[in-house]
């Protein structure tokens, strides 16, 4: 987007920073909000949807952008904060508009759009859609082979069409940078058929990720529309204590369907996770602690906490316990704090380093007692035990935030 550019492609705006006047950051590009017209007039420009920093999506008009360049968007510094809402004239062009299907007009062949192209008319601050970029060939994962080309908005038809089985890949490719609980804030923006298509094309792993950070509706409403192979795949792949949250929210019979599919390791911590009260120790807790033998290593357990995919909570800490390694282990020995790994020599046994003096939790514990145990010791994590001594799980600082705010906290503005 070089500067005093007067045409954009629309990718290219998603995720782009937005200021006011001053330097100072508004928040950042989400979509494009168009009004398409009649009789192959190219669509108007209405606005943009901009996530601010409290993650609210808010409409900044068109009409208040004064610049489109050096990969940032200026505006003139007047904001009006409410939330925005969709009309029924309004169509969004990440969300709508990319992956679709539509003909050329002078051939009839069917092609995919990848991009569209928005340009400023004359000096005034009105923008077009004015170029389509796209792809022949069928759809799908081999449709990349297809040539590519782009067009005028008036060379292309379809777009008024309701669309159905619409892809999604050029919209993951948008926003394929973005952290999963950002993915998921766009994807809870969606409609629920576009939401859907979305869920459809992520990988398992990323849509585990991004199923974690959504609210619950949104959750129980994409699992419904996969298949069930799939849908006990993704919950797999899902922290256990996400997994058997979202389990709960289900029909018991359709619970049972998909516990069955899973692998029977997988399946016997969710039925575990699902005999505890939701709001306690065992049922907040995650059955995938990093846990280790008294005679491993310093070196071992800085190798096990060094896994990138470990969150960030569970890698500040190691668990000590007799064999079997495995959640409910052998005797709970006691805890090695991250800190005190960084401290010692490679070849220290960590059975020789434990916290022996914090004392674990019982399974059943109470929300309120796990936050004043996190609160009192100044943790991020605490081992559940029972009363035979073995290791139960985890109970991470994240997990007890999402019971304590609000219901409905991923879908109101937070930091204010």
């Amino acid at each position: 987007m070089p500067a005093g550019t007067s045409r954009v492609f629309i990718s290219h705006l998603a995720g782009v920073p937005v200021f006011d006047p001053n330097g100072d950051q508004v928040g950042r590009v989400r979509d494009l909000v168009v009004m398409l017209r009649v009789g192959g007039r190219p669509p108007r420009v209405l606005g943009l949807v901009v996530e601010v920093v409290s993650r609210r999506h808010i409409f900044l008009p068109i009409t208040r952008v004064t610049g489109v360049e050096s990969g940032q968007v200026i505006t003139t510094g007047v904001v009006n904060m409410q939330r925005f809402e969709q009309r029924a004239t309004e169509t969004l062009v990440l969300g709508e508009l990319l992956d679709r299907r539509v003909r050329l007009t002078d051939t009839g062949e069917e092609v995919t759009v990848l991009d569209v192209s928005m340009v400023r008319l004359s000096a005034r601050r009105d923008w077009e859609i004015d170029k389509v970029f796209v792809r022949k060939g069928k759809g799908g994962a081999l449709r990349r082979r297809g040539e590519t080309l782009t067009v005028e908005w008036s060379a292309v038809t379809g777009f008024s069409l309701d669309e159905h089985g619409q892809g999604a890949e050029a919209l993951l490719a948008t926003f394929e940078q973005l952290r999963p609980a950002d993915l998921a804030n766009v994807l809870h923006h969606l409609t629920a058929k576009r939401r859907a298509e979305v869920a459809a094309a992520l990988d398992d792993d990323r849509l585990a990720d991004v199923m974690e950070e959504l609210p619950d509706d949104d959750r129980v409403e994409i699992l419904g529309k996969l298949k069930e192979e799939r849908a006990a795949d993704v919950l797999e792949a899902m922290d256990p204590d996400d997994a058997a949250d979202l389990l709960s929210e289900l029909p018991e019979a359709d619970k049972e369907k998909l516990l069955a599919l899973m692998q029977p390791h997988d399946a016997a911590d969710m039925r575990r996770l699902l005999a505890y009260e939701e709001r306690t120790a065992g049922g907040l807790m995650t059955t995938d602690p990093v846990v280790l033998r008294p005679d491993a290593t310093v070196a071992d357990a800085l190798a096990r906490v060094r896994n990138p995919d470990l969150p960030p909570a569970l890698a500040a800490q190691v668990y000590v316990c007799r064999p079997p390694e495995e959640t409910p282990t052998g005797k709970y020995l006691g805890t090695v704090h991250f800190q005190r790994l960084l401290r010692d020599p490679p070849f220290t046994l960590v059975g020789s380093m434990v916290d022996s003096d914090l004392r674990p939790l019982p399974p059943d514990s109470s929300l309120q007692g796990v936050t004043s145990y996190l609160a009192t010791y100044n943790m991020v994590a605490a081992p559940v035990v029972d009363e035979s001594g073995s290791l139960l799980g985890a109970v991470t600082v994240d997990d007890v935030l999402d019971h304590l705010l609000p219901e409905d906290w991923r879908e109101t503005d937070y930091g204010r």
